[in-house]
């Protein structure tokens, strides 16, 4: 019969951006561990609070399996005599078995025929298993910092308090250093502190509850989103509404064990400050939710989230803005002075700012990315080049305000705003936010050009310079991020269908470093290499087919725009059986041909009919594709290639293409290349011949 496995970690307060990732592990290594052990389970479930990791397992099977294990003795040669009777060593292998000498077999192995004895290994209980199984979860669960307290030898995340530990409601004996699992759990540090004795997950959910414990998270969470809304409302702000950044509510919520909103105030006059600094500031240092009117205007309202129902909500409010008015007086301070000079005047302090020591200055490479910029405006946007270039010139000055020195990850935010202050154009200023975008995999892209182009400059010349002295990204090490870097610069040219040369960009890039560092000879072709794979796998991780992504980059990676289009026509292709024939068929032609290249035919040296076919055929559908592949008309390119299948079967059928004639077996090699040189303008359809 199976049972359900209950293990709870009681702690200190662990910071809440560890419970989930400690939660996750737990999960996955219990399911990892239990099938090593060979007992079946079902359902596991898990829930977290600052206080607590607990894990469930439903209908965890009471017993091992009986299993026969086999081991292999001595060779027959020498477990036997010659007249067939068990020697010394087969006995006394038998004895060392637990089998008799009778039951022994005989197996043939690739080194000849041996004894084998099965050997019947009774399963031990879980509940026997379970002791150590749990203290080897507890004792794994990986955290980015842990520590040791008092006269332990257990590292954890926090110190470990109590432990609750249950199979089928009976108590597991599981010890780790001086602390015994019990039936037993706490409630909350200050509203109900006092144990709770529980039964099942079940049961354990709803004692807590009772003891002001959600330890649900998606419940928990939602029950904080709604205690943040519900504290506006009792301010009677009509038409105001809390701003819900879903990263904060997920800190917020295991920041907590049950949350209690609050409203509080600030003075207006902090309504000065750019909204992001307000926000930034709010969010970042107090964990707060801004406050906004219909529009989206900013009140001078707050909302904090605490873990106790305070009987004093205003002595709770007050101490909770006279924390906030502090905070927000040095914000204003910082904007204050700041303000008091353009942005333009601190690019030469770049200089005092060093990017990379054998890559130089921000200041070198603020130059480095202005040159970048004047190349792809000239190409991408002429008309809009002196504004690129003066977008360019501002784009790193925000690193030395104080505002950014306070608040880190409002580079760019602050360069916006300064930059409108100055009264510089709105698009320079648009353009200094958004060349900072993508910050993270999946999050906002820039929106205009002018911010695509700096912002694609700024991350080739990263990448380029880092492959440039051997800086490159191997296994978990990336220091200066550059997967995510070259993530980024995908996904804006994408998001813009830019049509650029990569391999050009990437030369203009290491030729900003002339005369500063010298390449490697593979640094091109390397960083081209790197970049590729990214695109590869952000497109098969987003649901295209990997064979027709490798189709199309194997022959070409260059104008991603470009590959993306011939990505598209392959995908589009893929459920033809015309094509999937012609794949087939093209798989058979790459292997032929191998290495030539010579695709003149010579049409005197064409005897066979099928071959003559062919030879027209291909000249004809020659004729079709090429205008619709110069227009970048990929998809009705190969519907017009699909016309060869038939030709091309009859010709495999007919013809023998190594001729004993050196000049024959040539010409008719030569067709074979045209055609395949023909099909690969789109891509290298063999590859998708398993697919299809």
């Amino acid at each position: 019969m199976a049972q359900q496995l209950l293990f709870e970690i009681g702690t200190e307060e662990i910071p809440a951006s560890y419970i989930r990732p400690a939660l996750a592990f737990l999960e996955q290594a219990v399911e990892e561990k239990l099938r090593d052990l060979g007992l079946s389970f079902g359902w596991v479930r898990s829930a977290g609070t600052p206080r607590r990791l607990t894990l469930a397992v439903d209908e965890v099977q009471e017993e091992q399996p009986t299993r026969l294990q086999e081991h292999i003795g001595p060779a027959k040669q020498a477990a036997f005599d010659a007249n067939g009777q068990p020697t010394k060593a087969a006995r006394g292998f038998a004895r060392s078995k637990g089998v008799a000498v009778e039951k022994l077999q005989i197996i043939s192995t690739p080194k000849g025929e041996y004894l084998m004895a099965a050997e019947e290994i009774k399963g031990r209980s879980a509940f026997e298993l379970l002791p150590t199984l749990l203290e080897e979860l507890l004792r794994a669960i990986p955290f980015p910092k842990s520590m040791r307290w008092a006269d332990s030898k257990l590292t954890f995340a926090r110190p470990v308090q109590w432990l609750l530990a249950l199979y089928g409601g009976k108590v597991v004996p599981v010890t780790v250093e001086d602390l015994r699992a019990g039936d037993t759990s706490l409630g909350h540090r200050f509203l109900s502190p006092s144990p709770t004795q529980v039964r099942s997950f079940e049961d354990y959910m709803e004692r807590l509850a009772e003891k002001s414990v959600i330890a649900d998270i998606a419940t928990r969470r939602t029950m904080a989103a709604e205690e943040v809304r519900k504290a506006v409302r009792g301010q009677g702000l009509e038409g105001a509404a809390p701003l819900i950044d879903d990263g904060l509510l997920d800190i917020v919520t295991n920041l907590v064990e049950k949350p209690h909103g609050v409203c509080g105030s600030f003075d207006e006059k902090f309504l000065a400050l750019p909204a992001e600094v307000l926000i930034t500031s709010m969010r970042e240092h107090q964990k707060y939710f801004p406050v906004a009117d219909q529009s989206g205007k900013l009140l001078p309202y707050f909302v904090a989230v605490n873990n106790n129902a305070v009987a004093d909500r205003e002595l709770a409010v007050s101490g909770h803005q006279r924390v906030l008015r502090a905070r927000l007086e040095d914000a204003f301070f910082f904007f204050k002075e700041d303000t008091k000079k353009p942005l333009s005047s601190r690019i030469d302090g770049l200089a005092g700012i060093v990017f990379q020591h054998k890559l130089g200055t921000m200041t070198d490479k603020s130059g480095r990315i202005a040159t970048l910029t004047a190349w792809l405006a000239d190409r991408l946007a002429p008309a809009q080049k002196a504004d690129a270039l003066r977008a360019a010139a501002l784009a790193k000055a925000d690193l030395l305000t104080a505002m950014v020195g306070e608040f880190p990850t409002l580079q760019g935010i602050i360069g916006r705003a300064y930059a409108l202050l100055d009264g510089e154009k709105t698009e320079v200023a648009e353009a200094i936010r958004e060349h900072y975008l993508p910050v993270r995999a999946g999050g906002e892209l820039p929106q205009s050009l002018l911010g695509a182009l700096v912002g694609i400059a700024d991350r080739i010349d990263t990448i380029i310079g880092c492959f440039a002295i051997g800086e490159r990204p191997t296994g978990s090490k990336d220091a200066f991020g550059q997967r995510r870097l070259a993530l980024g610069l995908i996904n804006i040219i994408r998001s813009l269908n830019l049509r650029l040369s990569l391999h050009e960009l990437v030369q203009q890039a290491l030729a900003g470093y002339a005369g500063k560092i010298e390449a490697k000879e593979d640094t091109l072709a390397e960083a081209i290499t790197f970049i590729r794979l990214r695109f590869e796998n952000d497109l098969t991780a987003a649901g295209k087919s990997q064979a027709a992504v490798e189709a199309a980059t194997s022959v070409a990676f260059d104008d991603l725009t470009d590959c993306l289009s011939r990505i598209e026509a392959l995908e589009a292709m893929r459920g033809s059986e015309t094509f999937a024939v012609l794949a087939g068929s093209f798989k058979r032609i790459t292997n032929i041909i191998k290495d030539n290249q010579d695709t003149a035919v010579e049409e005197s040296l064409l005897t066979e009919t099928a071959e003559k076919e062919l030879h027209s055929v291909c000249t004809i559908v020659a004729a079709q594709a090429n205008p619709l592949l110069a227009q970048r008309d990929y998809a009705a390119a190969l519907n017009a290639m699909l016309a060869m299948k038939e030709p091309v079967d009859r010709f495999f059928e007919q013809v023998m293409v190594m001729d004993e004639n050196p000049a024959v077996r040539a010409n008719r090699l030569n067709l074979l290349t045209g055609l395949s040189a023909l099909v690969r303008h789109v891509g290298d359809i063999s590859r998708m011949h398993a697919e299809v």
